[in-house]
């Protein structure tokens, strides 16, 4: 398993505009308006580090879906009056179990990075703006430390963060890391299912792919942008997950009206943009397995996949996994998160490269802050061996 040091930027770095970076906060609510998403777009589709997560097409559905009450807010950069960066943030009253208010990134259950969507070259004014503003208001929102979830570590972004840490005298500790299945090799779709697998477990796969083809006639499906049926193939997937164990569990998008609504506004705003990739494997017009993929360039993103627990035995979810191994010959795209949690059983044994994440707690304020947040860093890291210290 190779865990990427750090990937690709497919595209020439530009330089910072000339000025102060300024850091402010607003309420969500006041970046909704066309002129706003524009500008807020233009920032994603050059971030130094792709989040779709991040991007108002899914971000704000998600806003309004779990904070209807507005108590996230958007932090964002600007140098010169252009904008540089943008981060969604709250402020917790509780740190795990302990009670202790901290500035926190915005994230829910469906959010599965948490980098800041920051201009490729403003990396270090992003985060010492951010720092500044935590510092001038770590009084008044009482939050102890700035913490960071599901960062994508040994990347630009988050190495700039440790460097301004370290050359500013700020404690910037990663109190977690764990990796996950990343698709990212110059090899073709074949041969790279021929490293990944071995011959037997291919065997199997096209045994598999074979008598499910004696069922009935068995199609597969890729499409993109907002060709073909958009809104069915949405109710077809939310239908097909309910259906399944996360359906049972209450884990489906469908399971609360919240991630229904969150999923169909997403994956159509994707759609219209050319975010959206559609993958699907039907039986006699049935889809009985399907995926949504997330088109971020430099970047993809698998976000979510389900499939027809009637046909298990035919595999009909690895069969498809399969098919999307040709996300490897876009030409604009060098890599694929998975999205998954680690030691995932079945796309860890497809997907042979991993992807660091962790959280990051950073130091705020002034000296007696800064003092109780050692000790909490010395508590979380003594009984977390998984944390490391940078």
């Amino acid at each position: 398993m190779n865990a990427v040091p750090f990937i690709a930027v497919a595209r020439p770095v530009p330089l910072a505009p000339a000025g102060e970076p300024v850091a402010q906060v607003a309420s969500w609510g006041d970046w909704t308006g066309d002129e706003q998403r524009s500008s807020w777009q233009a920032l994603a589709d050059g971030a130094s580090t792709p989040n779709p997560f991040f991007e108002p097409w899914y971000l704000l559905p998600a806003l309004q879906a779990f904070d209807p009450k507005g108590t996230g807010r958007l932090l964002t950069v600007e140098i010169g009056g252009e904008l540089v960066g943008l981060m969604p943030i709250t402020t917790p009253r509780r740190y795990a179990r302990w009670p202790i208010p901290h500035l926190s990134t915005w994230l829910h259950p469906n959010a599965f990075l948490g980098a800041p969507l920051v201009r490729a070259g403003c990396e270090l004014p992003f985060w010492k703006a951010v720092a500044d503003w935590a510092d001038a208001n770590a009084g008044a929102s009482q939050a102890l430390f700035l913490h960071l979830a599901a960062m994508p570590l040994e990347q630009p972004l988050t190495q700039a963060l440790f460097d301004l840490a370290g050359n500013h005298g700020r404690r910037a500790a990663l109190v977690m890391r764990e990796e996950r299945a990343l698709l990212h090799s110059p090899l073709s779709p074949d041969r790279y299912l021929e490293r990944a697998l071995a011959g037997k477990k291919r065997k199997e796969l096209r045994r598999q792919h074979a008598r499910l083809a004696e069922q009935g006639a068995l199609t597969f499906a890729r499409d993109t942008g907002t060709d073909g049926d958009v809104a069915q193939w949405i109710e077809d997937f939310l239908a097909l997950e309910m259906r399944g164990w996360k359906g049972s569990s209450g884990s489906a998008m469908a399971s609360a009206p919240a991630t229904a609504s969150l999923f169909r506004t997403a994956l159509v705003e994707a759609a219209k943009l050319g975010k959206l990739e559609r993958l699907a494997l039907s039986l006699d017009g049935r889809r009985i397995a399907m995926l949504a993929n997330f088109l971020t360039p430099p970047g993809s993103f698998s976000f979510k996949t389900a499939f027809d627990e009637d046909f298990a035995r035919y595999s009909p979810g690895v069969l498809l996994q399969r098919e999307n191994l040709a996300m490897l010959s876009r030409p604009e795209v060098s890599w694929c998160d998975s999205c998954a949690a680690p030691d995932h059983p079945m796309i860890d044994s497809l997907w042979t490269e991993r992807r660091p994440i962790g959280r990051i707690s950073v130091a705020i304020g002034g000296k007696a802050r800064r003092a109780l947040f050692e000790i909490l860093v010395a508590l979380e890291l003594g009984r977390n061996p998984a944390g490391l210290d940078r």
